[in-house]
């Protein structure tokens, strides 16, 4: 299938359009909020709130008998919130480590989950079929009237992130500070952990529990990459969660038989991996690049500096000095030969003969400059 029938299905085909925008709206909403998880060092309470979600999902249908989007998704959240409430209950009032809370009310909601699937399951009523789904999503169920609630639910946890902004980026940043000033500190961390939950039960028909928090994840791990700015970083993260809902979709829509959760993931996935490779600010090959910029740097100066060493111990701060001597005195670093070139184009040093090397005039005010800030640092010291 060509890039042109696929845009063609995109604006055109029903089922495709439907997933591709439920996609991005789950993208938008989890990449946004998760960058505060990220900040905050929370990022395993997604997996733990995406799988306690499950039995909210199971117990509303039993008490409704209804599959409709809304009321699944409100089970979802009330089990999730509950979740966080004891997670927190666990390590506040015992000696139980956060890391710790976190894998028993995962492991114990799961479970419960399970149990009342496997239930549900056994019991004469067709209407309980596609429960299961939510384990690993299903976004080709989702239909239009699915998509506006997810996207009416998202649009409210996006207005209230922006009326707490400031409140939210202090408690991110410095928790200690915000309650110093006043802040119901409690109250907000509670908010934004609601505003969490939200994001993730939206996206657990069309991802599912298991999948889920690598979508919350993802997107803002690689948005770190790339900016050291909150605002930047929760725009990054939010476009990377769409972008990675719609290539998901788009590649799922194929019809090589691949689940449009998985693809998502993956897509978000070889987002961080890109950007941890080749983001300015922290990619590894950018990285790497400064580094040997700053060897060759360090090998010049190093040269530089011998020669005004020897310079000064022959009393004549400009005398001629053999490659051999030079690198007798760099022993280990290496480089000396192509270093002495380099300073040469900059007019720092000159060949006076096919062996010796010694400083130009400038090159003797310039290490000259740089031993005396050399001594000021170490007598700061």
């Amino acid at each position: 299938m060509s890039l042109g029938d696929l845009l063609y299905n995109l604006f055109f085909d029903y089922t495709i359009r439907t997933v591709a925008l439920g996609a991005m709206v789950l993208g938008i909403v989890s990449g946004a909020l998760g960058a505060f998880a990220l900040l905050r060092k929370q990022s395993l309470l997604g997996d733990a709130i995406s799988h306690a979600a499950l039995p909210g999902v199971v117990l509303a249908f039993l008490l409704t008998r209804s599959k409709e989007a809304l009321v699944l998704i409100l089970g979802a959240a009330i089990a999730g919130w509950l979740a966080t409430l004891w997670m927190s209950a666990i390590t506040r009032n015992t000696r139980i480590k956060e890391d710790n809370a976190l894998g028993l009310v995962l492991a114990v909601f799961f479970g419960f989950g399970l149990m009342l699937l496997t239930y549900t399951q056994s019991l004469p009523d067709s209407r309980q079929a596609g429960l299961d789904t939510f384990l690993f999503g299903q976004a080709a169920t989702l239909l239009v009237r699915d998509v506006l609630t997810m996207a009416g639910l998202g649009i409210i946890a996006i207005l209230l992130l922006a009326f707490f902004w400031k409140e939210f980026k202090l408690l991110s940043f410095d928790r200690e500070f915000a309650a110093s000033l006043g802040l119901p500190v409690a109250a907000l961390d509670v908010i934004l952990t609601t505003l969490l939950v939200i994001a993730i039960v939206i996206g657990l028909q069309a991802v599912g529990v298991v999948l889920m928090s690598a979508l919350v994840v993802a997107p803002a791990a690689a948005a770190r990459q790339w900016t050291d700015r909150l605002g930047v970083m929760v725009a990054l993260s939010a476009s990377f969660g769409a972008i990675s809902g719609l290539v998901g979709a788009l590649i799922s829509s194929t019809g090589a038989g691949l689940s449009t959760g998985p693809l998502v993931v993956l897509t978000a996935s070889a987002i961080v991996l890109f950007s941890m490779f080749l983001a300015p600010n922290r990619g590894l090959f950018w990285g790497w690049v400064r580094q040997q910029r700053n060897r060759r740097q360090l090998r010049l100066e190093s040269v530089l500096a011998d020669l005004f060493l020897l310079g000064n111990q022959h009393g004549n701060i400009r005398h001629a000095h053999s490659v051999q001597a030079l690198r007798a005195m760099s022993a280990g670093r290496g480089g000396v030969q192509n270093s002495l070139l380099r300073l040469k184009e900059q007019g720092l040093v000159e060949q006076v003969d096919e062996y010796n090397w010694a400083l130009t005039l400038q090159g003797v005010e310039t290490a000259r400059q740089k031993a005396n800030l050399n001594q000021a640092g170490g007598e700061a010291q």
